[in-house]
């Protein structure tokens, strides 16, 4: 019997073992699965060009402003990111177009028995569907995101032209270690043999970890940060965190110029300038309404959370109504201590399992003396927020991706 849409889409995000929605029980630690999966499939991986992006936050930033800028120079490029927000196929796109609804279900239906067989999560099976549908399509490029770590992602099957990592803070620390230099490792586990590398941000703790990562792998290595001077680029992503993407971008640009890609200056400029445009960018700094002021921001770990706090300080408001939920399988205690204390909390809790109670988060926040109102749902709590703010008010959802997605 054949599948629809809507009954392929019920089996991949309700049936599979899905991280972003049961946590723990959906990780897997080692690359077994992706490898037989692939390997069903030809390889498809093989016969793609990718640059392979990790890090703990502004992943999704660069990754899809180094899309931009070879789109921009005309050529083919998909895009593997996650999570999504509102559509499944927003982690699956070539030039900013979704992948259709067609060929996810074909490729499910195809493949549903071996799925089984291996028994597949929701992750490997996704990161397969990607490699299979970059290489039909026949893109000139493919921009691979890291779900999560590096050395056992999925995605570390690949052989890229570039590695790129971002920055490393604390996040998943129950799978990636809690410390720096540990996390800094499994990140590193994407550095392959010869390939070079890219790292954003320069790190005391962490630089040792990639300079001995990539001296074992005769890697060249580049630290954007220490590179990357003054620019004059433009670009229409909100949020000035992305003052650390760029540099970490344009690095990755220059590096791959420099192993023979063909990349103008005026495509690096027109990709910067039109990035959200050209690949349907989403999820940071999401300015949804005026008077009052309405963000949706997707920073869910310390590191994001200090960039967010940076921006709510740069932006004008009289009061501030931060509608938060989080997960319950992560210590949100560092995340907590750094949320403002003179905002107006409105607490949920996402609808997905993982989902911390919202009674159970006001009172793990009025430790660090955040105070507010427990909702039933998140569209309840941003109902609430929206009624109590004047014009001259700010709106912020923020706490995870899951509370934002229920939004947009």
């Amino acid at each position: 019997m054949s599948l629809s849409y809507k009954q392929t889409l019920q089996y991949l995000l309700e049936q599979l073992p899905m991280f972003q929605r049961v946590g723990a029980a959906a990780y897997r630690n080692d690359l077994t699965n992706i490898i037989q999966l692939c390997d069903l499939l030809g390889n498809p991986q093989e016969d793609l060009k990718c640059i392979h992006v990790a890090g703990t936050n502004g992943k999704g930033s660069v990754t899809h402003i180094i899309a931009s800028v070879l789109q921009q120079q005309g050529y083919k490029v998909g895009v593997f990111v996650s999570p999504h927000y509102k559509d499944y196929r927003e982690r699956i796109k070539i030039n900013g177009k979704f992948i259709s609804k067609k060929f996810v279900t074909a490729f499910v239906e195809k493949n549903q028995k071996q799925f089984k067989k291996i028994d597949a999560s929701f992750f490997e099976i996704t990161t397969s569907m990607a490699f299979e549908y970059f290489k039909k399509e026949r893109v000139d490029f493919a921009v691979i995101e890291t779900g999560m770590g590096g050395r056992l992602d999925s995605t570390n099957i690949i052989m890229p032209l570039l590695s790129v990592i971002t920055n490393i803070s604390y996040d998943h620390q129950q799978f990636l270690g809690n410390t720096l230099q540990k996390i800094a490792a499994e990140k590193a586990g994407i550095i392959k043999k010869n390939i070079p590398v890219v790292i954003g941000e320069t790190q005391k703790e962490t630089k040792p970890v990639f300079v001995a990562k990539a001296k074992a792998m005769k890697s060249a290595i580049y630290f954007a940060d220490k590179e990357i001077g003054e620019h004059k680029f433009k670009t229409d992503l909100k949020g000035i965190y992305q003052l650390k993407n760029i540099p970490t971008a344009l690095m990755a640009i220059d590096v791959l110029k420099k192993n023979g890609v063909k990349i103008s200056n005026q495509a690096i400029a027109k990709g910067l300038k039109h990035v959200a445009k050209n690949t349907s960018f989403i999820g940071r700094w999401m300015v949804m309404g005026e008077k009052p002021l309405i963000v949706f921001d997707s920073a869910h770990n310390e590191g994001g959370v200090k960039e967010l706090k940076q921006e709510i300080r740069n932006t004008k408001y009289e009061t501030l109504h931060l509608v938060f939920g989080t997960v319950a399988d992560k210590d949100i205690s560092k995340v907590l201590s750094l949320l403002p204390k003179d905002a107006k909390y409105y607490f949920c809790k996402a609808d997905i399992p993982r989902g911390l109670h919202a009674e159970e988060l006001k009172q793990q926040a009025g430790k660090f003396k955040l105070t507010g109102d427990v909702y039933s749902s998140v569209k309840q709590a941003f109902k609430a927020a929206k009624q109590n703010a004047s014009k001259k008010d700010l709106v912020l959802v923020a706490g995870s991706v899951f509370v934002v997605a229920e939004l947009i």
